[in-house]
């Protein structure tokens, strides 16, 4: 199973994804299985690394994001990734207007997808420390979800 997690930049909500669901994975003996990457929509961020307020608070509790850089969402994703998962509406929407007919891919609002609420992880980027938290909390507990989702899967 291939899945992909979107934001708008690729350096703060969508990385933190991957490295939460990574270390989600490891820890139940299933990263073989499973590939994860993230992207954005956006290119500002290519080639570069995670925003490094991100990385502290990963850091934190846990999570490793340094060899994570930020790439651009491309047409090819759409064939490569059974689930695209954005983590605002509006990077929904930008997926959803790029993604080929006949695509394989599921594309959902991430935290929709599992009956969180808010649906949307917010943008912590322009806010402070309290905002990068918000965000782990969130993806903490979309990672467990997700996780027996895939058990469900596989």
């Amino acid at each position: 199973m291939n899945i992909l997690f979107v934001c708008l930049g690729n350096i703060c909500r969508s990385p933190t994804a991957e490295g939460v669901m990574r270390q989600r994975l490891e820890q139940a003996g299933l990263a073989a299985q499973v590939a994860l990457d993230s992207a954005g929509t956006a290119a500002w961020h290519q080639g570069k690394p995670v925003d490094p307020r991100t990385r502290l608070a990963a850091q934190r509790r846990g999570y490793d994001l340094s060899l994570l850089r930020g790439r651009q969402v491309v047409v090819e994703d759409f064939h490569r990734f059974e689930l695209i998962l954005a983590m605002d509406a509006n990077n929904l929407r930008d997926l959803q207007a790029m993604c080929p007919a006949h695509a394989p891919a599921e594309v959902d609002l991430y935290l929709r997808r599992y009956g969180l609420q808010p649906h949307e992880v917010p943008d912590p980027y322009y806010g402070g420390e309290e905002g990068f938290e918000q965000v782990l909390d969130l993806l903490e507990e979309a990672a467990d979800r997700l996780l027996a989702d895939i058990r469900g899967r596989l």
